[in-house]
C-alpha cells in the first residue's frame, strides 16, 4: 500500500497530535481520576458528569465550545495568545486539544476503575508503617494502577486519532496543518476519484484502531489478574 505524500502528512499529523493530545492530559486524568475515586465532596457528581460531557455532546458542539472558548477572539483563547503566543484556532495545536478533550473521559474512567479496584489495605498498611501519603501513592498505589493508566492512555489515543467533529469545527480542514486521517478521508470523498485514497486511510485507521483495543484489553485482563493476586 503506497501512500501520497499528502497522506503521509495527515497520517503523521494524526499520530503527533494524538501523541500530544495524551502526554499532556494525562497528569490532569490521574488527578481528576483519583479526585472522583477518593474524595468526597459537594458537587462530585456534577463533576463527573461534566468530565463525561464530550462523550454524549455532539462534537460539533464540543469544537463550537472551543472556538469560543480557545479561539482569538474568546477570553481564553484571546489572554494565551497575549501573553504566551499560544493560538489553537486553525492551528495543529488546536486539533491537539480537541483530541484531548474529547478522549479526557475515557482516559479518566480507565484510570478511575483501576483506582476502584486496589485494594485500600495495601494503602492502609504502608501509612501504619509512617509512610507519608504521596509516598503510598508512589510506592503502592501507583505500581498497581499502571495497567489502568496504560490502558486509559491508548484508548485516549485512538480517540485521538479518529476524532473528526469536534477538530473540523475548531480548526477547520487544512492541508499540512491541521488536516488529520479523519477529515482527509472527509476531503477524499468529496472529490471525484478520491475513492481509492479514502479507502487506504480507511484501512490504515482500522488498523491502528484495531491495534489499540486489542492492546488496552490486554492491560485490562492485567489489571484484574494483579489486584486479584495482590
Amino acid at each position: 500500500m503506497t501512500l501520497t505524500a499528502e497522506e503521509w502528512t495527515a497520517m503523521l499529523l494524526s499520530l503527533k497530535v494524538a501523541a500530544v493530545a495524551v502526554a499532556f492530559s494525562l497528569p490532569a486524568g490521574l488527578g481528576m481520576a483519583w479526585l472522583l475515586s477518593r474524595k468526597q465532596f459537594w458537587g462530585k457528581s456534577l463533576l463527573n458528569g461534566l468530565v463525561h460531557l464530550p462523550l454524549i455532546l455532539p462534537p460539533v458542539v464540543t469544537g463550537y465550545l472551543l472556538l469560543i472558548t480557545f479561539g482569538r477572539k474568546g477570553s481564553v483563547g484571546a489572554f494565551l495568545e497575549q501573553a504566551f503566543g499560544l493560538v489553537f484556532s486553525f492551528r495543529w495545536t488546536g486539533a491537539a486539544l480537541a483530541a484531548a478533550v474529547m478522549g479526557f473521559p475515557l482516559l479518566v474512567r480507565s484510570i478511575r476503575l483501576s483506582l476502584d479496584a486496589v485494594d485500600r489495605r495495601l494503602e492502609a498498611a504502608a501509612a501504619t508503617l509512617g509512610a507519608p501519603p504521596s509516598y503510598v501513592f508512589f510506592t503502592v498505589t501507583l505500581p498497581l494502577i499502571l495497567p489502568g493508566i496504560a490502558a486509559g492512555a491508548i484508548l485516549a489515543f485512538a480517540k485521538s486519532m479518529g476524532e473528526f467533529g469536534a477538530t473540523i469545527t475548531f480548526v477547520s480542514n487544512i492541508p499540512g496543518e491541521t488536516q488529520t486521517l479523519a477529515s482527509a478521508i472527509y476531503t477524499y470523498t468529496q472529490v471525484p476519484g478520491g475513492d481509492v485514497a479514502a479507502m487506504r486511510l480507511t484501512l490504515i485507521s482500522i488498523v491502528l484502531s484495531l491495534g489499540a483495543l486489542v492492546v488496552s484489553e490486554f492491560l485490562s485482563r492485567r489489571i484484574a489478574a494483579r489486584v486479584g493476586a495482590a
